[in-house]
């Protein structure tokens, strides 16, 4: 009995000694996780911090590129507006312009009318001498150094006045109805009333036209000598008219006609080194073009 005690209190003591043994490695690692969980929950909250920092980043850098754009559209609609502006100054002022102009296109229409009236009414008044000549009385002696025989002096014969124009034919209205005859094809009185307004009107806007429509219904008539002469007075007489390109060209096409190929390209020539940006200035190369092929026009 004693001996029995004796062992269980052996074994006893041995358990007291193994427990403690055995409890150790596991409030180590009890411990171990502890400190993971704790460190766990310092990195979330971290995290957390982090996180409500970056949306408050966000938010302020939202608040600032919504007001920058605020900004850029309001610079955008200030600049639209004021190129709006200028854009509705610049129409006035061209329409302003443009009214101008015409004011002026019409006044110098009407100043080159009043001209042509004037030169019309200067035109048909009658032209008289300055001093008459008084005829001689038969009754009156004889001049020192004559003799009562001699044959009386003769009165010189005063200068016929330039014809006048009929009643109410104004230059315009000369120069419309002579067109009429061109569009209408009658060559002559084409040709007469053209003569006419250039012998009338002589320093007009339309007189080198005049000059030109000449040659045209000579031309149009088959009489090409006499157009050749008409677009040479154009070119001679009205140097610097705008019906100088037309009677190169014009000039031309009539030698041409006639068989002068050699004045034919002169002519075309001439056009294409005196006026090179002209439209004709292509079609005279044309015409030069068949010439030297030998074809016709």
């Amino acid at each position: 009995m004693t001996k029995g005690l004796g062992t269980w209190g052996v074994g006893l003591g041995l358990m007291l000694l193994v427990v403690p043994g055995l409890a150790s490695p596991a409030a180590a690692q009890s411990r171990r996780e502890m400190q993971m969980m704790a460190d766990i929950r310092m990195l979330q909250e971290q995290t957390q911090q982090l996180q409500q920092q970056l949306t408050a980043a966000i938010d302020q850098l939202a608040a600032t590129l919504k007001t920058i754009t605020g900004r850029v559209d309001e610079q955008a609609t200030a600049t639209r507006k004021s190129f709006a502006d200028q854009k509705l100054s610049m129409d006035q002022f061209g329409n302003d312009l443009r009214i101008v102009r015409e004011r002026i296109d019409e006044n110098t229409v009407r100043i080159t009318n009043l001209s042509q009236e004037v030169e019309a009414l200067r035109l048909a008044i009658p032209q008289f001498p300055a001093t008459p000549m008084t005829p001689p009385d038969p009754g009156a002696a004889p001049p020192a150094g004559t003799t009562p025989d001699a044959a009386p002096t003769t009165l010189p014969t005063p200068a016929a006045p330039p014809v006048a124009l009929a009643p109410g034919m104004t230059p315009q209205r000369l120069y419309s109805t002579a067109l009429a005859d061109f569009t209408a094809g009658q060559w002559a009185l084409c040709i007469e009333g053209f003569n006419m307004y250039i012998r009338s009107f002589p320093r007009t806007d339309n007189t080198d036209d005049a000059q030109w429509y000449v040659g045209e219904c000579f031309q149009q008539d088959g009489k090409f000598t006499e157009a050749i002469d008409a677009y040479n007075r154009v070119i001679s007489g009205y140097p610097k008219g705008d019906r100088v390109p037309d009677a190169y060209y014009k000039r031309g096409i009539a030698l041409g006609q006639l068989g002068q190929i050699d004045r034919a390209r002169e002519s075309f020539e001439a056009l294409m080194k005196q006026f090179p940006d002209n439209d004709l200035a292509r079609l005279a190369k044309q015409q030069v073009d068949r010439l030297n092929r030998g074809k016709p026009q």
